[in-house]
């Protein structure tokens, strides 16, 4: 199975300067915690929930005045449409991550896969609770 077959498609993103008021508000219309970070079509990088909050409202940064750029991860962990689902969990598993943003073979993004597509729509039920085990495994605190 690939992972076009479970990814979701037609993905809300944000673009790098937008505001992280912008960010949170499509979060909540949505009910999501991520949003791809898109220049056009490529894809830069993505923001969460978490990433607002620890890197943003924690550090005292203005919802209107701190820019999307400033708080999310660029480079992101990404997968292609058409990956088999079995490597993308494996990708999931060791970076201990929920959600990869899916693009085509000319890196623009088409979706993105998250542990409960794999859980709704793939086949291998052990290999979804393998992967969530590994995902959700304590990882030691970044204090730097």
């Amino acid at each position: 199975m690939k992972i076009r077959e479970i990814m979701t498609r037609d993905v809300q993103t944000v673009r790098p300067d937008d505001s992280i008021r912008r960010a949170a508000q499509l979060m909540d219309q949505l009910n999501v915690g991520i949003l791809p970070v898109c220049d056009g079509r490529d894809l830069v990088g993505v923001v969460t929930d978490r990433d607002i909050t620890i890197r943003a409202i924690s550090a005292g940064k203005l919802p209107d005045r701190c820019k999307v750029s400033e708080v999310m991860t660029a480079n992101p962990r990404y997968c292609y449409e058409d990956d088999p689902v079995g490597s993308v969990t494996q990708l999931m598993a060791g970076q201990q991550i929920r959600r990869v943003p899916v693009v085509d073979r000319n890196d623009r993004l088409t979706g993105i896969v998250s542990l409960g597509d794999l859980a709704t729509d793939a086949k291998n039920d052990r290999a979804v609770q393998d992967t969530l085990e590994r995902i959700s495994s304590p990882s030691e605190p970044d204090r730097a």
